[in-house]
């Protein structure tokens, strides 16, 4: 069975929202996508299945995108889960990708706000594709990033 769906957003709950969002905006190029949300109530205990769930945050317009398209959904919840840094080989979702002109200059962008690199910048020749340039870097709370670039 399929059915007809639309990717609409990815959500990144962080410690200090508004500092991600200033990191995502400034470094990687995203929009503010207005309004700001304080969501609380029946709903988001029963759709969280946590009690008094309480979420502050917003969305943010993707670089490349048109108004209309995908976000990243950066919220922070009253009461957080004590967890340890993502690694990049755990299950689940792995990291956010980005396209850069300049992987190096990307790097020392993410490093100069407060994030980190995983890694070291690393090229390969994919047959068919093209030549990548790329790296693994981590937002200011570790969340891991790859910053891309095809020739």
């Amino acid at each position: 069975m399929s059915i007809q769906a639309r990717y609409v957003h990815t959500n990144l709950t962080a410690r200090d929202w508004r500092r991600l969002v200033r990191f995502y905006c400034e470094v990687l190029g995203c929009v503010p996508k207005p309004p700001e949300r304080d969501l609380s109530g029946t709903w988001l205990d029963g759709l969280t299945a946590l009690k008094d769930a309480h979420l502050v945050g917003m969305h943010l317009r993707l670089p490349g995108f048109p108004p209309d398209g995908p976000t990243l959904e950066i919220f922070g919840y009253d009461e957080m889960v004590r967890t340890s840094l993502p690694v990049v080989n755990q299950p689940g979702f792995g990291h956010l990708a980005f396209a850069v002109d300049d992987v190096e200059l990307a790097l020392q962008a993410v490093v100069t706000a407060g994030g980190s690199s995983v890694g070291s910048v690393s090229s390969t020749e994919v047959a068919g594709v093209g030549t990548l340039r790329v790296v693994y870097a981590r937002d200011p709370e570790g969340n891991i990033l790859e910053l891309q670039k095809w020739n």
